[in-house]
């Protein structure tokens, strides 16, 4: 089913370009600038993260209608709990109405909800609703979503390190067993694979803590529009830049 309705904008916008044998099957976002976009236009920086689950709904749609199997969204970090407690309770109630809102459609559509991160810190509403968004859609074999709340690329290596740290300590294994394959299975979302795309808004280069182990190989796309302003023309126009790079993992 063609989720996005009438898709002649996108065709317009060089789909048409794309190679269906060549789509990535993964892709990682950091969606920033949502503050950045509210304040020029002198409106709270709530307006902001509101307009940014707009942009999101597209670009979820975008990739369950170009077959994408995996979706990795930074939508809360480890780091994001330093902000005005005020920001922080709207973004949580954010949360809340998205999933309410969303999860019927996103269901019909075969999208599966997960999540990455350590969420036990969230208050006992925000966990509920992310329980029944991830109950509901766990059968479903479309695009995968993973939303990374309270998220950081550290954490979750340290993380991982205590659960290897607790296996060697019972004797379920032995120090040789150690190897990035251990490692992976530990993350929080070893069925995914690593993100064969990583797109920035907002104009920043860097991480910012984002999947440090996964993104060794990752390409990466940057552009200065802000979130709230990402279209799946955006989107489109990065899978098409990625098509058209030379991977080389290291060799030749």
């Amino acid at each position: 089913m063609n989720m996005l309705g009438n898709n002649n904008e996108l065709k317009k916008e060089g789909q048409l370009n794309l190679d269906y044998d060549k789509l990535p099957q993964h892709i990682a976002i950091i969606m920033d600038g949502n503050g950045r976009w509210a304040t020029m236009r002198n409106m709270p920086r709530t307006v902001g993260h509101r307009n940014g689950v707009k942009a999101l709904r597209n670009i979820i749609r975008t990739s369950s209608d170009l077959n994408i199997k995996y979706l990795t969204l930074y939508a809360f970090s480890t780091e994001n709990w330093k902000r005005p407690k005020s920001e922080v309770s709207a973004l949580m109630k954010l949360l809340i109405e998205y999933l309410r809102k969303e999860i019927g459609d996103l269901n019909k559509n075969n999208v599966k909800i997960n999540t990455i991160g350590d969420i036990t810190r969230f208050p006992e509403n925000v966990l509920h609703e992310i329980n029944i968004a991830k109950s509901l859609t766990n059968n479903n074999n479309g695009l995968n979503v993973n939303i990374a709340l309270n998220y950081g690329g550290r954490d979750e290596i340290v993380r991982a390190i205590k659960k290897i740290g607790q296996e060697l300590l019972t004797n379920n294994i032995t120090i040789n067993n150690i190897n990035e394959e251990l490692i992976n299975n530990n993350l929080d979302a070893p069925e995914t694979p690593d993100p064969d795309l990583l797109i920035r808004t907002g104009g920043e280069y860097r991480l910012s803590n984002f999947l440090l182990w996964q993104c060794a190989y990752t390409e990466f796309w940057v552009t200065d529009v802000y979130w709230p302003d990402f279209t799946e023309n955006h989107l489109i126009q990065a899978i098409y830049d990625f098509q058209n790079r030379n991977r080389r993992f290291g060799g030749l």
